[in-house]
């Protein structure tokens, strides 16, 4: 009766949350304030400037060119469109232009967008707008939509329906994984209906924190959270399908094979969740309100994942029957083949030499984070952030080529009233500034904008926020504060740089308590933490020089070392607690060295599955068009790959081999001794009793 009251339960859930999951895009706040560091310089100047402009405002710089010079035909018609483009909605204050460049190539409009509640989906609608205006244009006269308001535009573009793509890529990975897992045209079905309706309801209440408890939830949060349900969930499908299927040869009446197979695999898969949870949690230590707000998204997804794999799952499984496993349907006292599989074999030639095989795999992971050195994470520019060339690219190098290069993307000042001369003077007189408005005075602050002689995204333009600063935070009584473009660029590198201190050495060390409060060892936490980070290394080493050398991509995101770092460790102990809770379980009965044999045996094929899955399922965020999505998805999959076939089952198993019962230390397991050497694995186990066991 229990398992449909579960049912019953779980479609009164997903009803409940198809309404506010299917809000949760509407939800998001992707205006720059929700990305950036909520301490920084450049956010305070963001909030102060709502005096002046509105803070949903956002400028769009047009640009038109020709090659053999402005004609006077050019300049009228692009005078006349001005008109057009100030009476569009959202626009509430004045266009300005067209501005001539010096070499009478080009012209620039400044057109003020301002998208209020709508976010990204606003811009994108006044973008469209402007082309169809700006197509009314003399033959020959080509135009560009750039600036703040065109990369926003095209960013939109690019996340336009990503929850959607993102949700059906990853389905289908998991599909083709499971299918090829189970070798069953249904069983597959079962673990893709629970994270489905695990993503719907984790959605939901992540809607209701964004609506209710002011969560910040962006485009880029919601994205890894369908990848991190999917993945993670359908891993903890994995074992826990595993384990039953092993206690359905054991067991008559499949109800308690599935008590059994909770019962071993439960905590192992709790305590997976909870490290991945308690990791995602230490991201709310970031300054960077992206980030920080990332953690208690991806934290719901991996309880709400939990949840269903643990009820709705077995409810679904033992309602269905052994026939779901159809055609290898494990009946009652068939074999079980552990004992001859590939990994059982792995592990007896691991056996041989267990110390040549760790320090071998160890030096080859060392050498690969060699690569890491070749990592440039200082941040991307607005020309790097997309993998392909969008019209704001390219109007970003024509608005470069004929006016000053900041021009569109000013240096924003804010000061006291009555020191705005002095502020004015000292702003002027910064190299790197090319040009200074007359201040504008509001509400008793004083606003100015420098344009500045380098790209907005340039070295050179975070070079002269830094003299700006200096400059201005010199003038008694101004109270300045410079932010704009190129200080958001600034101060996000710089925040992101701060966070990697803080957060790594939190997560390792809410990673060891964890292991060592579950595997009651103090050494076997410490080596396994160890062979995480190296993964880590490796798996960053070699993506970076993917990156560089395959893909071609010039950088990477500042914030990438970090999320990378925080989905191995939290993601890759899962597989860590996997085999060494089996091998920990094993162990009090044979031993250790029998027991690593064993583990291994009996977690390295879903371990693999597992790892194929959660990779597959990150993977599919290398094919969204922007590069950090991209960088995230690479480097996460391949670090996962590494951690499923070469650490887990190599690495760990060689160290359990050689250290042995010491790997215990100092529970009272560390002074079991081992059986005489032998390589064989014992016969098939007796069954045992749950109150035993």
């Amino acid at each position: 009766m229990s398992k449909w009251i579960v049912l019953a339960l779980w479609i009164v859930a997903v009803a409940v949350s198809v309404g506010p999951a299917g809000n949760l895009t509407g939800a998001q706040d992707n205006d720059a304030v929700s990305w950036l560091p909520g301490n920084a310089e450049s956010t305070e100047v963001l909030k102060a400037t709502a005096q002046f402009s509105s803070p949903d405002e956002i400028p769009a710089v047009l640009v038109f060119e020709r090659a053999d010079g402005i004609t006077p035909a050019d300049q009228q018609a692009v005078a006349n469109q001005v008109t057009a483009y100030g009476q569009l909605e959202g626009i509430d204050r004045e266009v300005v232009g067209p501005i001539p460049s010096e070499d009478g190539k080009a012209l620039q409009v400044l057109v003020p967008i301002n998208a209020g509640d709508g976010g990204w989906e606003v811009i994108g609608e006044r973008a469209d707008e402007i082309r169809r205006i700006a197509a009314e244009r003399p033959e020959g006269l080509s135009f560009h939509l750039t600036g703040p308001g065109g990369f926003a535009a095209d960013s939109q573009e690019a996340f336009a329906g990503i929850d959607g793509k993102l949700l059906y890529s990853a389905a289908a990975v998991v599909i083709i994984i499971l299918l090829l897992t189970y070798r069953s045209p249904v069983l597959w079905l079962l673990p893709l209906i629970s994270a489905g309706v695990a993503l719907f309801a984790a959605q939901a209440v992540v809607y209701l924190l964004a609506t209710q408890a002011d969560l910040t939830v962006n485009a880029q949060s919601a994205g890894i959270l369908t990848v991190l349900v999917f993945g993670a969930g359908t891993d903890y499908a994995l074992l826990l399908v595993a384990r039953y299927r092993e206690e359905l040869r054991r067991h008559e009446d499949r109800h308690e094979a599935m008590a059994y197979a909770l019962h071993r695999s439960g905590p192992a898969i709790i305590a997976s969740g909870s490290t991945v949870v308690a990791g995602m949690l230490c991201l709310l230590l970031a300054s960077m309100n992206s980030t920080r707000g990332l953690g208690p998204v991806a934290a719901v997804g991996i309880v709400v994942a939990l949840l269903a794999m643990l009820t709705l799952l077995p409810a679904l499984l033992v309602i269905c029957g052994r026939w779901v496993f159809w055609p290898l349907r494990p009946t009652y006292g068939s074999a079980d083949h552990t004992e001859t599989s590939v990994w059982a074999r792995i592990g007896r030639r691991i056996a041989v030499r267990p110390r040549l095989t760790w320090v071998t795999t160890a030096v080859l992971l060392a050498a690969a984070s060699l690569g890491m050195l070749t990592l440039d994470a200082t941040g991307l520019s607005n020309e790097e952030s997309f993998t392909g060339t969008p019209d704001s690219v390219v109007g970003a190098r024509v608005v470069a080529a004929h006016f000053p290069a900041g021009a569109g993307n000013p240096l924003v000042v804010v000061s006291n009233a009555d020191q705005a001369p002095a502020v004015r003077t000292a702003l002027s007189s910064v190299q790197g500034i090319d040009s200074v408005s007359e201040p504008r005075i509001a509400g008793g602050l004083a606003y100015l904008e420098g344009t500045m002689t380098d790209a907005v995204d340039s070295q050179g333009a975070k070079d002269t926020v830094d003299r700006a600063r200096e400059a201005v935070h010199a003038v008694p009584g101004a109270n300045a504060l410079a932010g704009g473009g190129a200080a958001i660029l600034l101060d996000t590198q710089r925040a992101s740089s701060n966070d990697n201190k803080v957060i790594i050495p939190v997560v390792l060390a809410v990673v060891l308590l964890i292991l060592a409060l579950l595997l009651r060892s103090l050494l076997a936490p410490v080596l396994l933490v160890a062979t995480v980070v190296l993964s880590f290394g490796a798996a960053l080493g070699i993506s970076s020089l993917v990156f560089h050398h395959l893909l071609g991509f010039e950088g990477a995101d500042s914030s990438l070392p970090l999320f990378v770092f925080v989905f191995l460790v939290a993601l890759g102990i899962d597989y860590n607690i996997f085999l060494m809770t089996r091998v920990h379980e094993e162990s009090k009965v044979h031993g250790t060295r029998r027991g690593a044999l064993i583990g291994v045996a009996a977690t390295g094929g879903v371990i693999t599955s597992a790892g194929l899955v959660l990779a597959g399922t990150f993977a599919v965020l290398a094919t969204m068009p922007v590069v950090a999505f991209a960088e995230i998805g690479i480097a996460v999959a391949l670090g996962v790959l590494l951690d499923t076939i070469v650490v887990r089952s190599v690495l760990v198993t060689a160290l359990n081999l050689d250290i042995g019962r010491h790997l215990w230390w100092p529970s009272k397991l560390a002074q079991k001794r081992d059986p005489l050497p032998d390589d064989e694995l014992p016969e098939q186990e007796p069954e045992r009793s749950l109150a035993g066991s």
